[in-house]
Formats: structure tokens, sequence, C-alpha cells
């Protein structure tokens, strides 16, 4: 990673920040410093900006961490997959957990993107005139579960305008199983809260009423507490998402005082309680080693036949022996 350090300058105030760091960096269009900006990889006068449109006063300081470049297009590589569902124009899968969806700085090979274009190989229609796939949503390295992937521009298309419906006017939904710390005052509600990249961590989300905040609203269902002499230690619960942001589930389930087990990035503070749990409870998280977040459910309408299509999947082995652990078989 690069960092660039320089000044605005007087004549500056007024500009959006977007279009004064375009004026000052070469090669860099606009969207990809508009990438830099949502990154949180801009400072002004020591603070991290993430709007695009912020007027500059003139003068700041601007500190530009750059990543390192990506190549342009991914390799193909054999990456065992398990696949529920494939036609010629989408393939569906079991991501497991560790694997990255797409290609990034830090995670250039080794992705699912790499392991589609080695396994789909010719069959791949091309996404806006490109051979490759048509990636409509993601799960986090962390997070195994059911996942789509566009293998047509037609497809693409379908899919992508389904996701950005979210379910509201056809057949789309996504459910998730977590395991979360402590017990629920109600075993059923909406978590309706605005969801920013923190100006803090550019590796994480926060719930924030920024303007740059995007609309987030996730349900839940408790499906069951784990035993204990008071309250519940943790609880299983079945998330549902009304939209798709980043980490939403894990940080929605944090602001209410309930994270993932296994969590680091949103449940660092409740390391504490894991004393709290039986000695087979901690050696299954220990085991687990990330998050106990699992994408168990997908339903959509096939973007070209029109066909409800619905998978399941059941969580990997460690998962389930966590599960065992704090709830029993």
């Amino acid at each position: 990673m690069a960092r660039r350090e320089f000044r605005f300058e007087p004549q500056d105030a007024g500009k959006r920040l977007d279009k004064a760091l375009a004026g000052r960096l070469d090669g860099f269009s606009r969207g990809r410093i508009q990438q830099m900006i949502a990154e949180s990889r801009v400072q002004l006068n020591g603070t991290i900006e993430i709007n695009a449109a912020k007027k500059l006063a003139g003068n700041e300081a601007v500190i530009l961490d750059e990543p390192p470049p990506v190549a342009a297009t991914p390799v193909p590589q054999a990456i065992p997959l398990t696949i529920l569902h494939e036609d010629a124009h989408l393939i569906v899968i079991d991501k497991p957990a560790g694997l990255v969806v797409h290609p990034a700085a830090g995670h250039e090979t080794g992705t699912l993107v790499n392991a589609l274009l080695a396994h789909c190989g010719e069959s791949l229609s091309g996404i806006n005139g490109v051979l490759r796939p048509g990636i409509v949503h993601r799960l986090d390295k962390d997070t195994s579960g059911v996942m789509v992937v566009a293998k047509s521009d037609r497809a693409h298309r379908g899919l992508a305008e389904q996701f950005a419906d979210h379910g509201r006017t056809g057949p789309l939904d996504r459910a998730y199983r977590a395991i979360c710390w402590g017990a629920f005052e109600r075993k059923a509600g909406c978590i309706d809260a605005a969801i920013a990249r923190s100006r803090q961590n550019r590796e994480k989300m926060v719930v924030s009423r920024a303007e740059e905040a995007r609309f987030a609203i996730t349900h839940y269902q408790v499906l069951d507490e784990s035993a204990g002499e008071a309250r519940a230690v943790a609880s299983l619960v079945s998330c549902r998402l009304e939209t798709g942001r980043t980490h939403q589930i894990r940080v929605h389930l944090a602001h209410i005082g309930h994270p993932l087990l296994g969590d680091a990035l949103y449940g660092s503070g409740f390391r504490t309680r894991e004393p709290l749990l039986a000695p087979g409870a901690r050696s299954a998280l220990a085991n687990l080693a990330r998050q106990a977040l699992h994408a168990e459910l997908l339903a959509f309408e096939h973007p070209v036949t029109g066909e409800e299509m619905r998978f399941e999947t059941k969580p990997p082995p460690d998962f389930m022996a966590l599960e065992r652990e704090l709830f029993g078989p």
C-alpha cells in the first residue's frame, strides 16, 4: 500500500472532494477515486472522510492510502466447489467458510471468482461483454452458505433486479442461521438501522445517522437458548434480510447487544463471556475460529425460465458442533 500526502490549494474551496482529487491524481478515474473514498482511504486534516461529495474549505491536508493494484483479469484456478445447481445461465453453490468471493487487495487469487472461471470455462457467455461470472450478492469470507452467481448477461441483469428489490415484489428470500451472545428480551423483532462505513476503521461498518448511511432492515427470530442458571449465555437465531448491506447481520445484532459468537470484529468485547460457556462449547467455539453465521436459505425466480428456485443447506460440521454443545442435539 502506498501513502500519498499533500495539501489542497486555497482555490480548491467549494470543490467536491472527488473532483478535487481527480485533478491532483494522474491515472485515476473518478469512479476509482470515489471507491477509495468509500473504502475510508482518504483523510482530510487527520480525519477519515467517506463522503465523495464533501465540499472543500481549501488548504486541507490530505492523506491517501492507495491500495496495491489488483490484476485486471482474475486467473482461473481449480478450487473444489460444492454445486447445488447449474444451468446455462446461473450456478448455485454452497460456499465454504474461508473462501473470499471476489479478488481484492490481499486476496488476488484463491477466490470464488477464480474457482468459477476454472469450473465454468467456455460456458460463461459474458457479463457486459466480458467472460466472467456475475456476482450479484456476496457472503463474507468467514460466512458459509448458499450463493447464486450469473453465467450470462441476461441472468446477471435479472438476478441484480431481484436483489435490488430485496424480495418486496418477488420471491427472493434469504435466511441465515446465527449463534449470538445473550438472551433476547423479544423472541422476534425487526432491526431497522442505517449502516455506514466506520470513519475510524475502514474494515468495519457501523450503525449511523450520517448522510451517507444506507437504510438496512433485518428481521430475527429466536429459535433456541442455551441452558443456564439465570439468563441464557447464547441464543440460536434465524435472520431474514430485507436489505443486503455489507456485514448487515453482524452489525445489527451487535447494535442490539447480541453479537455473533466468534466475531472478532464486532464482538471482541464479549470474549470475557467465553468462560461462562461449558467446556465443550468453549472448545467448539475455539475450533470454529470465526463468526457463527451460515446462509442456510436462498430462494429466487430463475431470471430466464421464470421458475421459482429454492435452496437450503445445513451449516458445516464445526458450526453444528458448537450448536449441539450449546443447544443439544
